[in-house]
């Protein structure tokens, strides 16, 4: 046993703000803590009554203390996250996050490019961001690039071209590297483009949306669909940043806590435009109320060595002690004065109800997706009578989807042990049957599927679901048999006669024999997950494929949207496409409409 004379070094303690480390037996660190009195601090370790279970198991490891005095419990904030960054105590809160944030540089040569950063900034233009991923910096890019053809190529690869490269075959650049694009022509699309980045969307839209009016009116058709093209592309960059309206530099900090984990997740908010969050699940230990968590968080994550672009202000969802302590050391360390609030009004109160959603759904899914998927794994194997050790890693199933025979559509989604599978779904437009026959159209989907199994070697399911009764079960059963594909399972998803959820009827390999599983079964569960998930997929391609054939505008049938508030909905989003995939509070900004009314659109456009 560790044998650590408690009451002796108590004694000898000093009242001095500073930090402490705790030892076991062979003089491992194994907590590093910082307090304003610490000879209070450390005694609340040894002579509380009721520790929490991971505190008294500390406790019970300790061999030794050592002591660090400091002129302020602001330095011993800076010190102890020094100490942590460095030895990464077991019983610390650890944030792992070696990462630096990327930036969007715009440069400033004679014509500009647009590119991804990290780190110190040493490229000579215009950085924007910090962006929370690089995945979403190119994703916005991307379509910027689409909608006002800034080079985004480097200037090795521009300075010595003689051709136009793809880019400006498939109208992704103007070409200037080959004088294809005048001086000012191209200016003003760097301009443009420095609008959005810069968070003035708004401006931007009305200033396209006067231009596409104006080329319509003078019948130049070609120039006011492209601008037309412009605003649908700058509305989906809006759309995939949540929310507008708000204004200043801000973080929204999060942190929720549940039994097996604890996520922060971050939204990053820089001239009132939410650029997107990101997730971080710190490896709790003593803390274990939410506040502490945040608390540590803070610290390590504005506090570290990396420099980070610090915010004017902090948002959190948790109240802590320490706030106002951290505000001031972060104000010490990096020269700026900031505020952390957590309680707020309007549009930051949407923006901290967003980031704690985003936690929440962010450690639900951490904490159930492989774990139980693996189990109901081993379930449905115990099922069907298979050896769980033996090879059962694949599941894929088949929707069909149409409206009365109308752009019909079937669906492939396959999951493994992991749980969905996305890279390997499939979509398959079904032509050349008769409108409305699901036999005729899960036929031509499955042989279209395994007619290239020899070409996919290892690709094969161990089962193959079938959303459907015995019907489709028969004809899935004659494409393998007619493509000698054996060692298949198949399994039939027929709904009840009450069509509720824990009430399909399974058919196992054919239609006369039936899996009874209890509607509380894992092995159920798994089924129904996969069999909804291709429900889904199918009726989005069908919803997809069938809007490309109608005409006639969904406005046109919603009580008070008469033509004029039509045409300020379309010039606004810049096409019905766009219209649909804003929310209400994005429609309810468009001139003359109310939030009353928006919602009357939204539900129009989302019947289901």
């Amino acid at each position: 046993m560790i044998s650590f004379n408690a009451d002796d070094f108590l004694q000898h303690c000093t009242r001095h703000p500073g930090v402490y480390r705790m030892f076991d037996a062979e003089s491992r660190l194994l907590y590093v803590g910082k307090a304003k009195n610490l000879k209070n601090r450390l005694t609340s370790y040894f002579k509380s009554k009721q520790l929490a279970p991971k505190t008294a198991a500390l406790v019970a490891k300790i061999a030794h203390v050592e002591t660090t005095i400091t002129p302020s419990e602001t330095e011993a904030l800076l010190l102890e996250q020094t100490l942590i960054k460095e030895w990464r105590p077991p019983y610390n809160i650890l944030l792992r996050d070696d990462k630096s944030y990327p930036y969007v540089l715009l440069s400033n040569d004679e014509f500009p490019t647009l590119s991804i950063e990290r780190g110190q900034k040493k490229g000579k233009g215009r950085y924007f961001g910090p962006y929370p991923s690089a995945g979403a910096i190119r994703e916005s890019l991307a379509l910027l690039q689409k909608a006002f053809q800034v080079r985004q190529c480097s200037n090795s690869f521009y300075n010595n071209r003689s051709r136009p490269c793809l880019q400006y075959q498939i109208k992704r650049c103007k070409a200037p590297c080959v004088g294809l694009v005048s001086a000012a022509e191209y200016a003003e699309d760097v301009r443009l483009s420095s609008l959005f980045l810069e968070g003035r969307s708004d401006h931007l839209t009305r200033e396209l949306s006067q231009r596409m009016e104006q080329a319509a009116e003078q019948l130049e058709f070609e120039q006011a669909a492209q601008y037309r093209d412009q605003i649908s592309l700058v509305r989906r960059v809006q759309d995939q940043q949540s929310m507008e309206g708000g204004h200043g530099n801000l973080d929204v900090i999060a942190a929720i806590s549940q039994l097996g984990g604890a996520c922060v997740h971050i939204m990053t908010i820089r001239d009132g435009r939410v650029l997107g969050g990101n997730n971080h699940f710190p490896k709790s230990a003593i803390e274990q109320d939410v506040g502490d968590i945040l608390a540590a968080f803070l610290g390590q994550y504005y506090l570290s060595g990396r420099t980070r672009d610090l915010p004017d202000a902090l948002i959190v969802n948790q109240n802590h002690a320490e706030l106002s302590l951290l505000a001031e050391a972060f104000s010490q360390l990096h020269g700026k004065q900031l505020t952390i609030s957590h309680q707020v009004r309007g549009t930051r109160a949407r923006w901290q109800r967003l980031a704690v959603t985003n936690a929440e759904q962010a450690l639900q899914s951490r904490l159930s997706s492989q774990s139980q998927i693996d189990q109901r794994f081993i379930a449905l194997a115990q099922a069907l009578d298979l050896d769980t050790s033996a090879r059962f890693e694949r599941i894929e199933c088949f929707d069909i989807s149409h409206t009365q025979g109308e752009a019909t559509v079937a669906s492939c989604v396959v999951f493994g042990r992991e749980g969905a599978r996305k890279n390997d779904y499939r979509r398959f437009n079904i032509s050349g049957i008769t409108p409305g026959d699901d036999y005729a159209a899960m036929h031509q989907a499955l042989t279209r599927r395994f007619a290239k199994h020899d070409k996919e070697e290892g690709q094969l399911p161990d089962v193959l679901l079938i959303d459907g009764g015995k019907g489709q079960l028969q004809m899935a059963r004659e494409v393998l048999d007619e493509l000698a594909i054996v060692g298949i399972i198949l399994i039939g998803v027929a709904k009840g006669v009450t069509r509720k959820a824990g009430m399909e009827t399974l058919f196992l390999n054919d239609s006369d024999t039936i899996l009874e599983l209890d509607e509380h079964a894992p092995a159920l569960h798994l089924i129904q997950q996969v069999r909804d998930e291709a429900h889904r997929f199918a009726i989005t391609g069908h919803r997809a494929r069938r809007g490309k054939t109608r005409r006639t505008s969904t406005l046109e049938g919603i009580a008070g949207v008469g033509p004029k508030r039509r045409r300020e909905l379309l010039n606004y989003f810049g096409g019905l496409q766009e219209l649909s995939r804003a929310s209400i509070d994005e429609i309810a900004k468009t001139p003359g409409i109310s939030t009353t009314l928006a919602e009357t659109i939204y539900q129009a456009l989302h019947p289901d």
